[in-house]
């Protein structure tokens, strides 16, 4: 979560705004919209309990396949942020309060008390922005970005915007969406472009600010990573067996380079590494004809003993080169999986963002795209929460030609960054 630097103050009716600052460090600028600064400044060096940070990385994991199992319909391709949803969520439920926040963290599997689950967000963020190697800049790029939109002459809680600030690093822009709501959300896309390198360009669709929103909640992911063992350059055309029948897509091989992986009932696992910190794609491929019924009586506890790789092995991979861009509304998604109270005007309880209980969540928004190449990965997503009142074995073949999940793994902390399926890589 880079910040934009400086944006961490209240903005009240009754308090003067302070001094406009500009944003830093590389960082997305926001043309239209006032920045503002306060004391409070970024924690970066978040003291946990023992345990604490790989406690949050499970409980996003979790989060992460009830998201998928929720969103995975129809016979497209899918691709996600669990890390970004999770963020934006976050920020959110730091503002919550009663029944709201006791559904919202049932939903978002939070298990850490808020005294700690906010500064181990902290830290988590703080150790996937680790910077790479030297050497590797160029191959490998991975951003995390914040902003808060806040409605000018609205009252916020002091300590709500304290804790975004300390432990999200994000800022707060005052922009004006009860008179100019088409400026502000034109303002809000076009960071969220920037701090994407364009891969997301329009994330708040017409309609879904009105003059009656009060904030907006943002991540933005961007990640770009070359192969630490890339593909052969030229890929022939090959058959992909899609759901609804076969297709001809280029097909990557990497030649001589195996990848640790490993099988069991069912299924078989490969872990393509990238240059640079370690993160790698992990390959789940159902067997033949059975990705709907594999993936749809996955449980969590199974998924995780999967990713542990319990049967090692070594495999050349053949795998289907591939881009999509996924867009997702998720305020009906997250009021089915149990965060009902959150969404109803009157009744949720989002009173430690403006100290009373008008506010609720009106939207909550998310895009990503992913494009695989013989020569690696870039993927980026956004997500905004839309806040408003009332009103070692020798090398096996494993050729993926046929539907499987793909992760985007940290694998120091275990986070996922990007979670998918392939069904058909011929469709965009």
């Amino acid at each position: 979560m880079k910040t934009m630097t400086g944006s961490r103050s209240l903005l009240a009716a009754t308090a003067a705004l302070f001094a406009a600052c500009n944003g830093g460090g590389g960082t997305p600028t926001t043309p239209g919209a006032t920045e503002v600064r306060s004391s409070q400044v970024r924690v970066t060096s978040p003291v946990l309990q023992t345990g604490d940070l790989a406690t949050l990385a499970a409980d996003d994991r979790h989060f992460a396949w009830d998201l998928y199992q929720a969103v995975a319909t129809g016979s497209d391709n899918l691709v996600f942020s669990p890390a970004s949803i999770s963020i934006a969520l976050g920020m959110t439920y730091g503002g919550a309060a009663g029944a709201t926040a006791t559904q919202m963290a049932s939903t978002l599997h939070f298990s850490l008390p808020p005294a700690r689950l906010h500064p181990t967000f902290d830290a988590l963020d703080l150790a996937l922005e680790a910077p790479p190697p030297a050497g590797s800049a160029g191959a490998f790029q991975l951003s995390l970005v914040n902003a808060i939109w806040g409605q000018e002459g609205f009252t916020f809680v002091p300590a709500y915007l304290d804790l975004l600030a300390e432990d999200y690093g994000a800022g707060l822009h005052v922009v004006d969406f009860a008179g100019a709501t088409e400026t502000a959300r034109q303002t809000i896309n076009q960071w969220v472009s920037d701090a994407t390198q364009a891969q997301i360009t329009e994330l708040l669709a017409k309609g879904i600010l009105t003059p009656d929103t009060r904030l907006v909640l943002t991540n933005a992911v961007y990640f770009h990573a070359d192969w630490q063992s890339a593909f052969q350059p030229n890929s022939p055309m090959g058959t992909f067996n899609a759901p609804a029948g076969a297709v001809q897509v280029p097909m990557m091989n990497a030649g001589d380079a195996t990848f640790a992986g490993s099988s069991g009932a069912g299924y078989e696992l490969a872990v393509l590494p990238y240059k640079g910190p370690g993160t790698s794609m992990v390959l789940i491929v159902p067997d033949a004809n059975t990705f709907d019924a594999f993936t749809s009586g996955l449980t969590f506890d199974a998924l995780e003993t999967i990713l542990a790789g319990a049967t090692p092995t070594r495999y050349f991979v053949t795998m289907p080169r591939f881009t999509f861009k996924t867009s997702l509304g998720l305020g009906d998604v997250l009021s089915k999986m149990g965060m009902t109270d959150a969404f109803m005007a009157g009744v949720a309880d989002l009173s430690g963002i403006d100290g009373a209980h008008d506010l609720f969540i009106s939207d909550v928004v998310h895009q990503a795209m992913i494009a695989v190449d013989e020569k690696g990965t870039t993927a980026a997503a956004a997500t905004a929460v839309v806040v408003g009142t009332a009103s070692i074995a020798l090398g096996e073949p494993l050729v993926v030609d046929r539907p499987f999940l793909f992760a985007i793994r940290d694998d120091a902390t275990g986070s996922i960054l990007f979670l998918g399926r392939v069904l058909d890589p011929s469709k965009m």
